[in-house]
């Protein structure tokens, strides 16, 4: 890249990074205090010049909405008040509270409202991030105060929604970090060769799903709110999710591994907006297709293979992430109305599986990203057991009065 006169890029840089409190330090050095743990900047060299930047350090928010979703769903809130506490207020201020300047001349999304992958230092909204934190947000809300700490804003609240619809693509789908801004064909400029798909931020069906249930849940909060946009994209994102299932009643997932985590998706977003196993044919073959999958054993085994061949791939052992996956979803649709012994099965398999201090083993990858990374989501092993045994139980409880 060529530069024409002036000050050095580096210079200018260093200048900017000097001057911006958003990313100096002076003030704390000054008072003699550390800076807020919440900036975690990581320096970089630029040829002799050090800067900071804020980069992805994991899945803080992602992971945070999914175990609040957790806790609430095994019924223990008051037991676990705690956690959540400090989980509803870590969430509060990852939000994310103001628009990047002039951020549409840039090609940006809209930040003010959303939740990033992480802590909210980087400005990169990730739009299901923003869906599940939101949810999360809505379920606390609903606990008392006293236990969960005060409820978010409810300005904030409509900051969330507005930011969330402004993601939703024309047909009430959601992508990944943008809307769908043009069609497949660009995909020949693709410079990537080892990710695929990536110049066009496609719908999702996961991605879907966590839009539907965000919008349900404050709906039933703040039910006039953008009303009739709302129903709607329920509407239509339901309508995708029909059309998008396989025929062997499954969905392939892109952001983890893969027909077992995206039919749980599919599932919690269908029956979110109405659909129920006995109204629904979609929720039944899709049932087919996870009780099709169960190990004798009673758990469920994806291999990270199924990302990259498109077709499901048993592991030939029970992983617990999986199993607890398949044992949600089949729990939310229904099944345990009709024949529990599969669930009973899988809780089996479950409690099996624990270890001694009460967590469950590191197994198979689980995490995804364009069908060639593939990584582990460190708390997933521990979340999804609980939530799935948690809901199993409660559930259980319910219907013996």
């Amino acid at each position: 890249m060529k530069y024409h006169g002036g000050a050095s890029p580096q210079f200018a840089l260093k200048k900017e990074i000097e001057h911006n409190p958003r990313f100096s330090h002076q003030d704390s050095a000054a008072n003699n205090t550390r800076p807020p743990k919440r900036c975690q900047s990581r320096p970089y060299k630029l040829n002799h010049t050090t800067f900071c930047t804020r980069v992805y350090v994991g899945c803080h928010s992602w992971e945070t909405a999914l175990i609040v979703q957790a806790i609430c769903g095994t019924g223990l809130t008051e037991e676990f008040c705690s956690a959540l506490q400090k989980a509803h207020e870590f969430l509060k201020n990852a939000q994310v509270t103001q628009n990047l300047p002039d951020y549409k001349s840039y090609y940006r999304e809209r930040t003010k409202g959303s939740w990033t992958l992480t802590n909210g230092e980087n400005f990169w909204p990730i739009a299901d991030t923003t869906a599940e934190s939101l949810k999360a947000v809505l379920l606390l809300s609903n606990i008392n105060p006293e236990l969960v700490g005060d409820p978010i804003k409810e300005e904030r609240l409509y900051d969330a929604v507005d930011c969330l619809l402004s993601y939703v693509n024309k047909d009430g789908t959601l992508s990944s970090a943008e809307c769908k801004r043009t069609t497949s064909w660009v995909e020949f400029i693709n410079p990537s060769e080892s990710f695929r798909n990536i110049i066009v931020d496609y719908p999702y069906p996961e991605c879907t799903s966590s839009l539907i249930q965000a919008l349900v849940l404050f709906r039933g909060i703040c039910p006039m709110y953008r009303h009739e946009e709302i129903e709607k994209i329920i509407k239509r994102g339901a309508s995708f999710l029909e059309k998008t299932q396989r025929k062997d009643g499954s969905w392939y997932g892109s952001w983890a591994v893969c027909f077992t985590y995206a039919t749980f998706f599919a599932i919690k977003g269908l029956v979110a907006a109405g659909r129920m196993y006995h109204n629904s044919l979609s929720i039944r073959k899709a049932c087919n297709f996870l009780l099709s999958k169960q190990l004798i054993t009673g758990g469920w085994g994806e291999n990270y293979l199924s990302c990259q061949i498109e077709e499901y791939v048993c592991s030939g052992s029970p992983h617990a992430v999986n199993t607890a996956m398949a044992m949600l979803a089949l729990l939310y649709a229904g099944q345990i109305e009709y024949d529990p012994t599969p669930l009973y099965r899988a809780a089996k398999e479950l409690i099996n599986m624990q270890m001694e201090g009460g967590e469950f083993p590191q197994q198979e990858i689980v995490g995804n990203f364009n069908s060639s990374l593939f990584f582990n989501y460190t708390n997933y092993r521990n979340l999804f057991p609980i939530w799935a045994l948690g809901e199993f139980r409660r559930r259980l409880l319910a219907k013996r009065g």
